[in-house]
């Protein structure tokens, strides 16, 4: 059963953790004892209580294991993170890292949505996740397809006081600029590195090393990316508070 703590944050028990998430109870312990968790809270009875950011941080790993990353490459990601993200950032993480990953979009009716959403869905709120690209109705009755990659974020939104116009522009700016910026990165890349490996590509211990570079970079660019734009968030956001 969830509980509420004294912050008003809901907690959840290991089982009721692991059913949000999609993994089993061995899987979360597994996780924790490797570090890539932060232990629960511990409660009445000794019972350990898991919070939104658990619940993130699952996200991000289950992402991050689909980009083809190992174990070990997802702790190093993890220790690289800021130590203070919250389950909001952490799920921005995510859904940047999806962003890199193919199309992974699912079809689901709406009970199976509300259950991984973790809570009720109003058709306001479907209209909602639809602008942000979240979800899309499919062509049968009741049936919806959804990016499981931006579901946790798109539903933390949902309790955020936004214009469903606003929520329309704020996507078309930041579809512009992160285009913009994915075709820069890609034409470093191919002028910087793509080109002096195809010089050297009969080198076999080249070829392992741009094989294994492929593999990380996508992920080590996203973070680049979003510790970036948190940054010039913040600092923007600052000099317009002071201003105002």
């Amino acid at each position: 059963m969830t509980t509420t703590s004294d912050t008003d944050e809901p907690t959840l028990t290991v089982d009721e953790l692991a059913a949000r998430a999609g993994v089993t109870v061995r899987t979360i312990r597994f996780y924790s004892t490797k570090g890539l968790l932060p232990p629960p809270v511990i409660g009445p009875r000794r019972v350990g209580h898991y919070g939104q950011e658990h619940l993130s941080r699952l996200g991000l790993i289950e992402e991050l294991q689909h980009q083809g990353m190992t174990l070990a490459a997802i702790e190093r990601y993890l220790e690289q993170l800021p130590p203070d993200l919250s389950a909001h950032d952490l799920a921005i993480h995510r859904a940047v890292v999806a962003s890199w990953a193919p199309d992974s979009a699912e079809d689901t009716d709406r009970g199976e949505l509300e259950r991984r959403a973790g809570r009720s869905l109003t058709d306001a709120d479907l209209d909602r996740l639809s602008a942000m690209g979240v979800v899309a109705p499919t062509e049968l009755p009741g049936a919806y397809r959804v990016d499981p990659g931006l579901l946790r974020l798109g539903v933390e939104l949902l309790d955020v006081p936004i214009a469903h116009e606003t929520i329309l522009a704020a996507r078309t700016v930041l579809m512009e600029h992160t285009r913009s910026a994915a075709v820069e990165l890609s034409r470093l890349f191919r002028d910087e590195v793509w080109g002096p490996y195809r010089e050297r590509e009969s080198d076999p211990e080249h070829v392992a090393a741009m094989r294994s570079l492929s593999a990380h970079m996508q992920p080590m660019v996203v973070q680049a990316l979003v510790t970036a734009f948190q940054r010039s968030l913040k600092e923007e956001l600052r000099e317009w508070l002071t201003e105002s």
